[in-house]
C-alpha cells in the first residue's frame, strides 16, 4: 500500500495500522501532498468533532507506548511517527553514525546541546517541564530549550515516549498533553542499541529513500531527498 490508496484513520487502531504499513507518518501535512495522517484522518477526529473532538491528539501516548513506535520533531521540524522496524536505520543516517559523545567530540555539537543531552539522558524519561525546572530554563533563567530539544530530536538522540495530562481533583484530565522525553537507546533498549549502527549511513539512508519512495511513488525524488535532511 501506498499513501496515494491509503485508507480514511477514524481509529486509534487504524493509525497503529497504518504506520505499521508505512513505517513513517508525519502528524501534519508538508512539502508532500498527501503524506501525513492529517490529510488521511477523519474529520470527527480532527478538528470539529463532537465528542471525539481531540481524538488525533489523545491518541499520541497510547500509540507510542503500545506499538513502541518512536515520535518526535523528526521531518522538518515537525512530527512524525516512525516504526520501529525503521527508526534504527532513520537514525543512523541523520546521526551520521555517530554516538552523541563522539559528535560532540568531533565539534559537531555545540556545548548547549551537550548540556540538555546529558540532563536528559541522566533523568529519562521525563517531563519538558521537569526538564525545563531542573536544568533552570526560563524566563529568567536559561535560553533556548526549544530550540535544542528540536535539534537533539531531528538528529534522532532524543524522541517523545509519552504525553501525560494534568488532573483535577476529581481524577479528570484537562488541558493539553505534556511530552515527555527520553532517548531511543532508553526508549527502545536492545532493540535498538543492536542495530542502529549496523550499516554505514550511507547504507541506512539509501534503504529509508527506498521506503520513501515505495510509499510516496508519486513524489519527486528531489522533494523525497529534501524532507529526509
Amino acid at each position: 500500500m501506498t499513501f496515494s490508496d491509503a485508507f480514511t484513520v477514524s481509529s486509534m487502531q487504524g493509525l497503529m495500522d497504518l504506520i505499521g504499513e508505512m513505517g513513517f507518518v508525519p502528524f501534519f501535512e508538508n512539502e508532500i501532498e498527501g503524506f501525513s495522517l492529517e490529510e488521511h484522518i477523519a474529520p470527527e477526529c480532527w478538528y470539529g468533532g463532537s465528542e471525539s473532538f481531540w481524538d488525533a491528539w489523545e491518541w499520541k501516548g497510547p500509540v507510542i507506548g503500545q506499538m513502541k513506535c518512536a515520535y518526535g520533531k523528526f521531518l522538518r521540524n515537525k512530527a512524525m511517527y516512525v516504526s520501529a522496524e525503521w527508526f534504527p536505520d532513520f537514525a543512523n543516517f541523520r546521526r551520521d553514525g555517530y554516538d552523541f559523545d563522539a559528535r560532540y567530540d568531533d565539534g559537531l555539537a555545540s556545548f548547549q546541546e551537550k548540556g540538555l543531552y546529558e540532563l536528559l539522558d541522566g533523568n529519562a524519561p521525563v517531563l519538558s517541564k521537569t526538564l525545563k525546572q531542573i536544568g533552570g530554563y526560563g524566563k529568567n533563567g536559561r535560553k533556548g530549550f526549544d530550540g535544542t530539544v528540536t535539534r537533539l530530536q531531528r538528529q534522532c538522540y532524543v524522541l517523545i515516549s509519552d504525553f501525560r495530562y494534568a488532573s483535577g481533583r476529581h481524577g479528570d484530565r484537562y488541558g493539553w498533553g505534556i511530552a515527555e522525553y527520553s532517548t531511543p537507546e532508553k526508549f527502545f533498549g536492545s532493540q535498538f542499541t543492536g542495530r542502529v549502527y549496523q550499516r554505514t549511513p550511507e547504507e541506512s539512508y539509501a534503504r529509508v529513500l527506498k521506503q520513501f519512495q515505495k510509499i510516496l511513488p508519486d513524489a519527486d525524488e528531489a522533494r523525497i531527498r529534501k524532507i529526509l535532511k
